[in-house]
């Protein structure tokens, strides 16, 4: 398995940019082949431990079955649709992909 981990720092970070963006990850992205596991949401405000990264807006998790099912997510046009629609409020985007196996 692939855990796809994905964080959104926004330029407009309001409340409906945020609920914008959420509402897009579930329309183009929580239905793809492969995947075993999708979460989206705003970051937990609460948590202010100074291990926490406090630079991001939205979080994404994507967990695949598989790497063949992670790459054919990255070129699917529902992918790419939603990256086109909403890259141009994205200030920072960072992706973390690690084996989720163990």
């Amino acid at each position: 398995m692939l855990a796809h981990n994905v964080y959104f720092k926004l330029k407009d970070a309001s409340e409906d940019a945020q609920n914008k963006l959420i509402a897009s990850c579930k329309k183009y992205l929580s239905h793809h082949d492969g995947t075993a596991f999708f979460s989206v949401g705003p970051r937990a405000e609460s948590y202010q431990r100074p291990v926490n990264d406090q630079e991001f807006h939205i979080g994404l998790t994507v967990v695949f079955e598989s790497r063949e099912a992670h790459d054919a997510y990255q070129v699917a046009e529902a992918h790419l649709q939603f990256i086109e629609e909403n890259k141009d409020n994205w200030d920072h985007v960072r992706v973390f992909d690690n084996d989720a196996s163990a």
